[in-house]
Formats: C-alpha cells, structure tokens, sequence
C-alpha cells in the first residue's frame, strides 16, 4: 500500500539541493518554466502524470539501472514522493523501511539490505546534478520523448521484470505503441559474427517482418546489426524493428553504426533506461539485456561464443518465462559454442527456419513455463554488484581492494563482500594481497 510522503515525515522537509531539484520539477510540470517540453501526447506538461514523468525522469539519473530499492521506493510512495525522499527533501521513517523490505521480499529482491539510509548515501553524489528538464529538453529538440508506465505506448510486458523493470524508457523513433511481446521477436548474439550467422541473422529477420513481428536487439555490431537490417528490409508492422541501447540515445552507438540506428529510429524505434549523456559502459550492456529479453516472447541466439553476452540475454528470457530458441552451428565453429552449450545444458529450442520460430511464438507466449533452474552457470546467479566486480577484475595481474573500489563504483567493504563470493564460486583468486579473475571465470 502506497503512502504520502507526510506520513514518512517525522522531521519536516529538508532544505538543499533536493529541494532545488524538485522544485525546479514543480515548475517544469507545472508550466511555470520551460514550458516548450512537451509530454508523450504532445502538448504542454502539466497535471500529475507530467509530474510523474519529470520525477522519473530525474530517478533515471539518480540511480542505476535494476536499483530494487529504488523501485521499491518509487512502488512505495510513487515517483514524485520518492524523488523527495531520494534527494533529502522528505525525511524518512520506520514504516517506509518496513514497507520497501516487504517489497523486495515480495518482488525477490536482497534478502537482506543496509537500509535506506545507505542508498541515500549511495544516490547523494548524483543530487547536485539533476536536472530532470534539461534532459526532457534534450529528447525535444532530438523528436523523441520520455514514456513511462501508465502512457499508451508504455510495453506491459515489462512488468514481468518485477523490480527490475525501468523507471521509464528514453525513445527516438515512431509515435506508435511497441508491440506485446507476442508479436515481438528478440535476435542476439556475436559482435564478431562469421557470414553464417549474418545470412541466419538477416533471413530470420526479413522473414519475421514480413509476417509482421517486431525485431529487437541491441543495435552492436554483427548479429545485432544484421537483426535490425533484415528487419527494416522486411518490415509491414508499424515498429519493424527496435534497438535497445546501452548508452543514452541522443548518441548512436556504436558510431559504425550510425547510419543504421538513425533509420532504426526513423522507421521504428531506439529505446534506452539511461537518460541523454548516459556512457555505455560494460556493465550497462548487461543490464539493457533484461530489456531485449523482456519485450519479445521468443529470445534466440544466432551465434554466441562460449561466454557471450547473448547468453545472459538468454538467461534474462528463461527467468522471466520467455521462450529460447538457438540456431547450430559447425562445431569447429567458436562463434557457435554458446549455441551449442544452450541446446546441451540449457532449455533451448533449436530452430533452422522462421516458421519455427512463429510456432514458438505462437506456442510460448508471456505467460510460457519454462526450466529455470536448468543450465545455470556459476555467472547466472550473480547480483550485479558482483557482475560488476567481475568485469573490474584484472585477467593477469592483481588488484587491491581499493583500486577495485574506484574501478567498479563500490564501497570497499561491498568489494571484499563481493570478492569472498566470487572466490567460493570459482571466479576471482587471490594472489600476494591481490585479487583477480581466476582463470575461467
């Protein structure tokens, strides 16, 4: 049950940059000033729902992406409110804690967590800098805008990622509603993709757009851009094809790319959680996968090496009751190992043609069952503080504790937590009061 911010109030409003920022949120929503920022529908922002939006849109800021206790904050008290609380503005209580905790409970979060307080210490650097209107004014004058849950062209589906679901989506690209995720169709895999999978990639692609599924993936080079080249070839729906971004989507990414997501975004769309300015870092990749995931009803993997990030997209699917499918390979073929290992140990589909990938479609829709637990490797289960501090490891020399700090954008004490759990799976060693990745891992 969602509360008022007064009822968390015991010691009145805050004043400081938290009230500069949400004030500057009131004017914005109110029309007060930049009164040229425009909603989903076009006109002017005012009444509760522009306000809803200017708060997500400075949250989107504040934290990053799959932060469940700030989901759990926003589900608790809602966007604007928990904006208050999140930039010092409200003052917090013992039932909002309660509340939060039974929220991640609930929605499978942390079983354990520090308290708000330190995820106010963790959100606090980021306050002086919000400026939920700039960003709005960005997407303006780029012809894209802000959706968030409750707008026509939200995607419902999304909901299925519990509190791991977007406060809101960045967008370029046409004013219609996206697809349900059953007419949607994800194609992933190698950046490095060999002629093979680039022909499997652009029929596949072709194909499910001319019988009028939406494409999606991730706009990266190879099997990405093939998904969304075949698409737009191909395409009779209104969104033929979607590229969900690492980065903020005022920049096109990769710039290789560019030509290619800019008619992405004329002819369908290019979506992202991060606002404008946003870098796409290692970690954000992974996190954007949940996404690609999460609006198709079908996830298949073209090619992917042994350790691909197309299999964590693959992951994210099978969590969320998606249907997997992969296409074989030459088993000579390293860019087919991760193909491979998901038919043996996984829940994966083998697919040659479109036509099974539509009967998939059609068979496994949002609500589909599938085995979660099967194939799980030592990587699937980690939280993303520690995919995190994986990826900061160093592969050959050794790293401090300190150094790691700074390099993952965690407290020392979360990296030598994070480093005993990767040590008893196998994944990080430690050498001479050094750490790195053990080898494998």
């Amino acid at each position: 049950m969602s509360h008022s911010s007064g009822e968390y109030a015991a010691t009145g409003r805050k004043h400081g940059n938290g009230q500069k920022t949400r004030q500057r949120a009131e004017n914005t929503a109110t029309g007060r000033k930049h009164s040229t920022v425009k909603g989903s529908s076009g006109v002017a922002v005012v009444g509760r729902q522009d306000r809803e939006r200017i708060a997500r849109a400075a949250l989107a800021r504040l934290m990053e992406p799959q932060d469940s206790v700030g989901l759990a904050l926003v589900r608790a008290v809602g966007a604007v409110d928990a904006l208050g609380v999140a930039t010092g503005e409200v003052a917090t209580g013992l039932d909002l804690e309660r509340e939060i905790s039974a929220l991640l409970v609930e929605g499978g979060g942390p079983a354990a967590w520090a308290g708000l307080s330190a995820s106010l210490r963790r959100w606090a650097p980021r306050v002086p800098d919000l400026a939920p209107e700039r960003d709005l004014e960005t997407m303006r004058r780029l012809g894209g805008r802000l959706i968030i849950p409750g707008d026509t062209s939200w995607p419902e589906q999304l909901e299925d990622l519990g509190l791991q679901e977007p406060l809101c989506l960045w967008w370029r690209g046409h004013e219609q509603p996206l697809p349900s995720a059953r007419q949607a169709v994800a194609l992933v895999g190698s950046r490095d993709s060999t002629s093979y999978g680039g022909s499997v990639t652009g029929d596949f692609a072709y194909g499910l757009a001319q019988r009028g599924y939406t494409v999606v993936s991730g706009g990266a080079y190879g099997i990405d851009a093939h998904a969304h080249r075949g698409a737009l070839n191909g395409g009779v729906a209104s969104v033929p094809t979607i590229a969900v971004m690492a980065g903020g989507v005022d920049r096109f990414y990769p710039s290789g790319n560019e030509d290619l997501l800019r008619a992405v975004s004329t002819q369908g769309a290019v979506i992202s959680e991060v606002p404008p300015g946003s870098a796409p870092t290692r970690y954000r990749f992974l996190q954007r996968n949940r996404i690609i995931a999460a609006l198709a009803s079908v996830t298949v993997v073209v090619e992917a090496r042994w350790r691909s990030g197309a299999l964590n997209t693959a992951h994210h699917a099978e969590t969320i009751g998606r249907a997997v499918a992969t296409v074989p390979g030459s088993i000579h073929s390293a860019n087919s190992a991760g193909c491979h290992r998901l038919l043996r140990d996984g829940g994966a589909v083998c697919v040659t043609d479109v036509g099974e990938i539509v009967e998939l479609a059609g068979a496994i829709g949002v609500t589909g069952s599938v085995d979660k637990a099967a194939g799980s490797a030592p990587h699937d289960d980690l939280s993303m503080e520690d995919l995190i501090l994986l990826d900061a490891l160093p592969l050959r020399s050794t790293s401090s504790v300190e150094k790691l700090s700074v390099v993952a954008g965690l407290s020392p004490e979360s990296v030598r937590a994070g480093l005993g759990r990767l040590g008893l799976l196998g994944l990080a060693c430690s050498e001479r009061g050094g750490w790195k990745r053990a080898k494998g891992g």
